[in-house]
């Protein structure tokens, strides 16, 4: 799931900086989320259920 909401947010990124032009700080502040949203989720891998 996380890995699926950082691939959103890094198509969202690139879409806003080359098609969009929105304003720059929400275009880092999206790019910062997928970044850390992806690395989260493979820190923290699938664990499992009891």
């Amino acid at each position: 799931m996380l890995l699926l909401i950082g691939i959103v947010l890094f198509v969202l990124w690139i879409l806003g900086f080359t098609a969009f032009h929105v304003a720059g700080g929400l275009i880092h502040l999206l790019l910062v989320f997928a970044v850390i949203s992806i690395i989260w989720h493979l820190v923290a891998g699938r664990r499992a259920t009891v």
